[in-house]
Formats: C-alpha cells, sequence, structure tokens
C-alpha cells in the first residue's frame, strides 16, 4: 500500500527526496556495471518460461571482484543462472529483487530520522523538521520533537528527505556476482537464466473464397512481457512443443501442473521452414524486437495468398443410437500447409478464425478454432459452426447378437440408417462418421461405400441435392 505521504497532500504531490549529500549507491561496494546488456536474445516457450541470454562487455581486473548486472528479469529463476567468458569462473552469485520504492523506502527508514519540509500554502515558506519513524504500516508515525505525529493528508504540501538510500534496496533488479578472473582486461561476459513473465501463442486469420476455392492465411505471434523487465532489442525465438519442468515447490519433484495441452495433429510427411530442436520446433522471429514490460506485441509469422481451400460439412455419431430429431452437422474450412498449398511450413498451435466476404464485398466473421501444433503436409481443419440448414439424423433399424465360435468375444450386428437433409439451394457432400466401434469390424449391405478409417471410426461421404436428402443404411457387425 502507498502512504498518503507519497500521494497528493492538497494540490500538490508530496515528495520524496534523498539528500544529496549523504546519498550513496546501493553497488558502492562493487564495482559500477552497465546499465543493461550489449545484446539479448529470447527464447519463449509455450508454458510461461523462456531462455535469456544476456551478452555484456566488461573490464575486470585480476583475481576476484565483484559485479553487478542490472537489468535482469524481476522474474528470474536464481537457480538457472550460468554465466561465462574467456578466463573467468564465478564464485558466488546473489538476486536482489528488493525494488526502491516509497513504501519500502519509508519502512527502511523505520527507528531513523528523516526531514520533513513543509510548505505554506498562502505564503509559500518552508519549514523543515527532523523526525524519527516510529511505524509504516497502514500509515506513518512519527517523533517530532516531543510529541507523536501520524503523517497525514491534511491539505499542506509536504515532501519528505531521507539521509542515504538502504543497501537493501535496489531501482530495479539486479543480479550480483562475484568472479574470478585469471586476468586483467575487457572481456565478453554470456549470462543465460531461465525466467518466467514471459509468454507466446498464435494466432490465424483466414480469408475464405468458396466460390474460388481459396483462402488467404496471416499468422500472428503474440508476445507478453510481464517479467517486470523491458527486453530492447532482442533476437526472439519461440518455441513450438511442450518442454518437461519441475514444480520445485512440490518435495516429490512433480511437474508443474500444466494447461491444457493442444495436441499435434496431422499426417504431415514434410519438413516445414521451422528449426526442429529435439522434438519441438523453434520460430526465429524475422527481426529483433523490443518488448516493453507489461506489454503486449504482434509480429508477424506467416503471410500466404492462394492457398487451396475446401468446405466440409461433417456429422459425428459417437455411439449407435436413434436420435429422435435431426442435428446440425459441423462445417469447417480444410486447407493443407503444405509446399505445393503455398504454406510450406508447420503452424504452431493456435486460434484461427475464418472471414468470408459478404455480397457487398465486405469481410464478416463466421467462426474460430484451435489448431494444434501442425507438421508440414498436414489437412488443417478449421470448425467454425454448425450449419442449421444440413443436419443428420441416425436411426438403428435393428440390433441382433452375431453367433461366434469363442463364448468369451461378444458381437453385435447393427443394421443403422442415416438421414441426411439440405435445406440448401445447392448439393452439398456430407462426412458421417460413425464412432464407437469394436475389434475386428465388418460392414456389408451398404447403400453408400463406406470406409473403416481406423478401429473406431467409420466414413461416409454422402451427396446431398440441393432441398433434398439422402438416406444411408448399412449393417455393422462390431465388438470385441
Amino acid at each position: 500500500m502507498m502512504y498518503r505521504l507519497a500521494l497528493m497532500t492538497g494540490a500538490a504531490l508530496a515528495m520524496i527526496a534523498v539528500s544529496p549529500a549523504s546519498a550513496q549507491s546501493p553497488a558502492a561496494a562493487v564495482q559500477d556495471g552497465s546499465g543493461g546488456p550489449d545484446s539479448v536474445s529470447l527464447t519463449i516457450y509455450n508454458q510461461n518460461i523462456a531462455l535469456v541470454e544476456d551478452t555484456r562487455s566488461l573490464t575486470l581486473p585480476s583475481g576476484r571482484s565483484r559485479r553487478e548486472f542490472p537489468g535482469v528479469s524481476a522474474s528470474i529463476r536464481p537457480e538457472t543462472v550460468g554465466l561465462s567468458g574467456r578466463g573467468l569462473s564465478v564464485v558466488e552469485q546473489n538476486f536482489d529483487y528488493d525494488l526502491l520504492t516509497p513504501d519500502k523506502l519509508m519502512q527502511s527508514a523505520v527507528g531513523d530520522e528523516i526531514g520533513i519540509v513543509r510548505t505554506n500554502p498562502g505564503s509559500g515558506a518552508q519549514e523543515t523538521q527532523r523526525a524519527t519513524v516510529l511505524a509504516a504500516n497502514q500509515g506513518v508515525v512519527l517523533r517530532v520533537g516531543d510529541h507523536i505525529e501520524v503523517l497525514r493528508d491534511d491539505g499542506v504540501p509536504t515532501r519528505v528527505i531521507f539521509d542515504e538510500v538502504p543497501a537493501n534496496l535496489r531501482p530495479r533488479p539486479t543480479l550480483s556476482v562475484t568472479l574470478e578472473a585469471e586476468g586483467a582486461g575487457q572481456r565478453d561476459v554470456t549470462l543465460t537464466y531461465l525466467t518466467t513473465g514471459l509468454q507466446w501463442k498464435a494466432d490465424y486469420v483466414a480469408r475464405f473464397d468458396e466460390a474460388a476455392g481459396r483462402l488467404d492465411l496471416t499468422g500472428w505471434i503474440t508476445l507478453t512481457n510481464q517479467s517486470g523487465v523491458t527486453f530492447s532489442n532482442a533476437d526472439t525465438r519461440v518455441v513450438a512443443g511442450d518442454v518437461a519442468l519441475i514444480n520445485p515447490n512440490n518435495p516429490y519433484g512433480g511437474r508443474y501442473p500444466q494447461p491444457q495441452r493442444v495436441p499435434s495433429r496431422g499426417n504431415g510427411t514434410e519438413a516445414g521452414g521451422a528449426q526442429g530442436l529435439a522434438d519441438v520446433y523453434i520460430y526465429p522471429l524475422p527481426e529483433p524486437v523490443t518488448v516493453a514490460n507489461n506489454q503486449t506485441k504482434q509480429v508477424g509469422l506467416i503471410d500466404v495468398a492462394n492457398v487451396p481451400a475446401t468446405k466440409r460439412y461433417l456429422f459425428e455419431a459417437h455411439n449407435f443410437g436413434t436420435e429422435e430429431t435431426p442435428r446440425a452437422a459441423d462445417v469447417a474450412v480444410l486447407f493443407s500447409n503444405s509446399r505445393a498449398s503455398g504454406v510450406g511450413t508447420q503452424l504452431p498451435a493456435g486460434v484461427a478464425r475464418v472471414y468470408v466476404n459478404d455480397a457487398s464485398g465486405e469481410p464478416r466473421f463466421i467462426g474460430e478454432d484451435q489448431v494444434p501444433h501442425t507438421p508440414t503436409g498436414s489437412d488443417i481443419i478449421i470448425t467454425t459452426g454448425q450449419a442449421f440448414d444440413v443436419t443428420v439424423q441416425p436411426r438403428v433399424v435393428s440390433t441382433a447378437a452375431e453367433p461366434t465360435s469363442r463364448y468369451w468375444i461378444s458381437r453385435t450386428r447393427f443394421v443403422m440408417e442415416y438421414t441426411v437433409r439440405n435445406a440448401r439451394s445447392e448439393a452439398v457432400t456430407v462426412e458421417v462418421r460413425q464412432h464407437g466401434l469394436g475389434r475386428d469390424t465388418r460392414l456389408s449391405a451398404q447403400s453408400i461405400e463406406g470406409v473403416v478409417q481406423d478401429a473406431n471410426t467409420i466414413v461416409w461421404r454422402v451427396p446431398v441435392p440441393a432441398n433434398g436428402e439422402t438416406k444411408v443404411t448399412a449393417t455393422i457387425v462390431t465388438g470385441g
């Protein structure tokens, strides 16, 4: 809580000053460090963690010395710090994150004397008194001469003068390192550490032209910095894929609770433009970026036009059953991120938003979907909503136990009927998927040829005329 001392007093702002005659830098006991890194690079992961590589040119004496590194992240994980440089070894390191604020300055002055300067609003005359700070909890209690006073907002412009800045307070998060140098001279030192507070996500905008069967795709990387420090002109990479993180607060070494993972999806067989590292992909941003603290920044990831695309209607039955009312089919936009399509790169997980042009040529938003991590050469499916004028109604015509020669195996014969209706003015094709299969599924008596896509799915592609319907019938023997 900011003390009223440091808020508005009357029409003027209460000022807090440090007496120049006695002010001391908190780094007085060590060699002055640079104000920040000469160069910095960031590798930002999906899981609110980033690797910072901070390079500075330092002039060091031979032997042991202590050096400060201001400008590191306030959310640094100190146990991950590494420092490298020619002829250097690290003896000790400390991370000071007790920041210099009016609150902290007053709390540190408890038991000490400060100066109180009050200005007469009428005459402008100033009066200075010495006071001892007795407490600074939910207000400031002072001993002034022979009486106790509470510093309060009483309309009299007031400022406070402190004799010095406490050594434990820093203007910004600071890492101090005791180094052992083999010789004196200037050398480049690289500081690496992990920090929380840096995150990224991908967002996509697809402009779909159904008549032309094409879409334009734009992708953005959104960076969010809440680390407590600004990173200037940083060479930045983002990593698609999750890495294992251990929770240091769990005595049994458990991993951090993770947000729901977005799995990879697709049948990709091509290498893309992103850099592979182990089993994750790294996307370098095209140029250095400055990400200010408490800032969200967007940087272009992909921008391609005239990608072949189609619209798909999909209905999924997750078990064998009769539905009393027709159910709307899902509608989605499909395209490939293969080289032949013009995309030719892996797509990190993100939200894809689809727009189509209306009759006047204006873009209209029709829906959004989560795109998982997708290797190059995969089919991308963006489900935009439900088509209320395209419906499917499954019905179980009959069921019967299927005789088997092995008593421990149970099999069932389903006779199914799917009524697919289309109230649109043009013909459509609806993909009907039946799930809930068992081992050794057999299909027979199909009115339209279907495919057992995997151990749990049968797929029919059903053509439906404009303002009409198509009935699909099939006998399915399944079980296990």
